[in-house]
């Protein structure tokens, strides 16, 4: 759902000259300046170095649920891939800003009781010690879905489609908890171009930083 967002905001944005898109199965897009890379393996990226390299931006919005799920399976995807693709791109990539999309209630402690807060604790704290030129780790909470985007978490989806008008009337009164998929592209191209103030970017920063931008 994210990453759709950022794609979005990606391809509508006159500054961005070329969007590269590293996925697992091939999306049918088409956009003059859009590039797909279909790797099935993304913990290996070897065979499209060439193409990953002097980049100004990496917004890394793969994860997947905790439900149902081991601590160890859910670590290999959220902990392990991401920091393999991190450490593949920084090399090539000196000056990259590089982004995850993390979630309220992470624990940067990683001593908590919830298992999904401490492996992205630890996934944040790991990418934040890379040595990338900037990095955010994206913390959204409720995240409203516009623009025909929808969330492949079903459980997710179905409460989007139950409480979508709710939600949207208490978007305004609750800034620090909800926002939408269109300040949330917004704010990670905004996070490229001008950098923020932490490397924590709350729902309340999201609506700060891309609400001028979509309204």
């Amino acid at each position: 759902m994210v990453g759709r967002a950022a794609l979005i905001a990606a391809l509508a944005a006159p500054d961005v000259t070329e969007v590269i898109i590293v996925v697992r199965h091939a999306l049918g897009l088409s956009d003059p300046k859009l590039t797909e890379i279909v790797a099935p393996n993304l913990a290996d990226l070897s065979d499209h170095a060439d193409k990953l390299a002097g980049l100004k931006g990496c917004l890394f919005c793969l994860g997947i649920s905790s439900s149902g799920i081991s601590e160890a399976n859910y670590t290999a995807v959220t902990y392990d891939l991401t920091l393999s693709v991190a450490k593949a791109l920084l090399p090539r990539n000196p000056d990259m800003c590089f982004q995850y999309v993390s979630g309220e209630g992470t624990d940067s402690s990683e001593t908590g009781s919830i298992m999904w807060a401490r492996v992205k604790g630890r996934t944040e704290n790991e990418l934040l010690g890379l040595g990338f030129a900037s990095a955010y780790m994206l913390r959204p909470g409720a995240i409203i879905p516009l623009d025909g985007i929808s969330s492949r978490t079903p459980l997710y989806q179905l409460s989007y489609t139950l409480l979508g008008g709710i939600i949207g009337l208490l978007k305004p009164l609750m800034p620090g908890m909800i926002t939408d998929t269109r300040r949330f592209g917004a704010t990670m191209l905004e996070l490229i171009r001008t950098g923020y103030r932490t490397p924590i970017v709350t729902t309340r920063d999201i609506n700060l930083i891309g609400k001028p931008l979509v309204g």
